[in-house]
């Protein structure tokens, strides 16, 4: 499965939405930058709920900037009016060096005095030279990028590892437990866990869950008609009973509930990228 719409609940609610890749100099600090942009008529709400990467979110609005946590089940915004916003899904090895402890921000936001961060990617959203939607939006990539480039250092062995551990958890669907992590970075247990600690917010084991939790409303998005026990059995669940467990702590609602309530990809209810 591709990542465009893993982690959102209900894509078909979406505003406009675009995902850009870092570029290469902040790569190693930046997963990637995404850039939602809303105009909803008068008396008109658009709630986005999505279970969110495991991860932390450095996101630059009209009037603020904000720390975005990890995360521990969905969460929600409700959008009116009109507006942007631009994020960026942080690596591990860049949330240590914004001087916060991830698992103190663990389901939290919290403002940044960034002043020349919020300065520059304003200026690119509002009154930059391309006016172009797609101009707008590569010039405030830019700016943050520059941004990133300017205040953070590049990773360190340390951060690299983190970063190491993070893909994998993400990225190999045969990575089902703590010690296929070690196993497979070549480090102890108990180091995946200390990376993930100081690195993440999360433990280790959540962030595999997290991971079989989206690929799962994913494919029930996509493809309603998956039975539930296959679709158990092949992230690695012990049945369908763990697997619909998972999804009323995380999301508060039964895997045939949401297949159910929401509208696959291709169907739109509104403008998106």
């Amino acid at each position: 499965m591709g990542d465009e719409w893993r982690g959102i609940l209900y894509p078909a609610a979406l505003p406009t939405f675009t995902r850009l890749p870092p570029p290469e100099q902040v790569a190693g600090l930046v997963r990637w930058f995404w850039i939602p942009e809303w105009d909803l008529g008068p008396g008109r709400t658009s709630r986005q709920e999505i279970i969110a990467f495991p991860a932390s979110n450095l996101v630059v609005e009209p009037s603020m900037t904000g720390l975005a946590g990890p995360t521990t089940r969905r969460s929600s915004r409700d959008l009116t009016g009109c507006g942007w916003a631009v994020g960026a899904l942080l690596l591990p090895a860049a949330v240590p060096q914004l001087g916060v402890e991830p698992a103190q921000l663990r389901d939290s936001y919290v403002a940044m005095d960034l002043p020349q961060l919020q300065a520059r990617v304003r200026a690119a959203m509002t009154s930059g030279g391309d006016d172009t939607p797609e101009g707008r939006r590569a010039g405030a990539v830019e700016a943050f990028s520059e941004w990133v480039e300017e205040r953070l250092a590049p990773p360190d062995d340390e951060g690299r590892l983190a970063n190491a551990l993070a893909r994998l958890v993400d990225e190999d669907p045969e990575v089902l437990q703590v010690g296929d992590v070690a196993d497979a970075l070549g480090v102890s247990v108990r180091t995946v866990q200390r990376l993930a600690s100081r690195y993440i917010g999360v433990p280790p084991a959540a962030m595999i869950r997290r991971r079989r939790l989206q690929e799962a409303a994913q494919r029930l998005r996509e493809q309603p008609e998956t039975e539930l026990a296959a679709l158990a059995a092949e992230l690695g669940y012990a049945d369908q009973a763990h697997l619909a467990g998972d999804f009323r702590t995380v999301l508060g609602l039964t895997p045939s509930g949401y297949r159910g309530g929401v509208t696959p990809p291709g169907r739109p209810a509104g403008r998106r990228a």
